[in-house]
Parts: structure tokens; C-alpha cells; sequence
């Protein structure tokens, strides 16, 4: 019994890291999915339509991590991570909206989380694009 109970408590804690993780690259997989949809109705079967959603998941995150790193102009940096960071941040509100809705009796309380961590993982999402922004142009790597 008592394994049972560790062993649940080891996957809600590995679904939370995934939730967070996908909430995080949140413009990146949704452009994943869409490209992955599109190959599926075309005939690419789900294989082909798999390869197509990580090729294109893949790409976007590199190209928004190649002009971050290439931008100089703090005002495009800033807009380019907004980019980045706002569909983050309304992937975290909502996930902490899902966690909390029957946890948290007051609206007012599970708005004030749910504001919080959707402005913490849209904090995130930005400081994983400018670490990877700055390890590519790290020399010694």
C-alpha cells in the first residue's frame, strides 16, 4: 500500500514537471501541433505527421533562439521574448486555474495564484530563452 501511495506521488510530480515544461514552450509546441495537424490532413500518416510537429517545434525554438541571440536592439529583444513569454505565461495562468478551480474555495485567492504563476512561468519561459540565447553565443562551448 505504502508503495502504491509513493508511486502515485512520483507521477503527479513527473505530470506537474511535464505540464510546466510544455506550459514553458508553449509557442513552440502549439506551432508543433499546428504543423503536425496540417501534415496528418494532408495524407502524411501519423508517423510523418509526427516527424513534422518535432521538426517544426524544433525549428521555431531555434530560429526564436537564433534572433534573440542575434538581436542588439533591446526593444526588439524585449518584443521578441514578449513573443515568446506571453502564450508561456497564458499556458501557467491556466494550468494553475485547472490545479486550483476545486482546491481553493475563494475566486478571488485562485485569481491571485493563478496571476501568480502564469507571471512566473512567462518569467520562465523569457529566462530559458535568453539562457539559450546566450549559451549559443557562449565561445566556449
Amino acid at each position: 500500500m505504502i508503495a502504491l501511495i509513493v508511486v502515485t506521488i512520483m507521477l503527479i510530480g513527473m505530470m506537474c514537471v511535464l505540464a510546466y515544461t510544455l506550459a514553458i514552450y508553449a509557442l513552440p509546441f502549439v506551432l508543433a501541433l499546428a504543423a503536425a495537424r496540417f501534415a496528418y490532413s494532408t495524407g502524411a500518416g501519423w508517423v510523418g505527421a509526427a516527424i513534422v510537429g518535432l521538426v517544426a517545434g524544433a525549428a521555431s525554438f531555434g530560429i526564436l533562439t537564433v534572433l534573440f541571440a542575434t538581436l542588439r536592439a533591446p526593444i526588439l529583444r524585449a518584443a521578441l521574448a514578449l513573443v515568446f513569454a506571453a502564450p508561456a505565461a497564458v499556458a501557467g495562468y491556466a494550468l494553475v486555474h485547472g490545479i486550483t478551480a476545486e482546491a481553493v474555495p475563494s475566486p478571488v485567492w485562485r485569481q491571485i495564484f493563478c496571476l501568480a504563476g502564469g507571471a512566473l512561468v512567462g518569467a520562465a519561459a523569457a529566462m530559458r530563452l535568453a539562457a539559450s540565447a546566450a549559451s549559443q553565443n557562449d565561445p566556449t562551448s
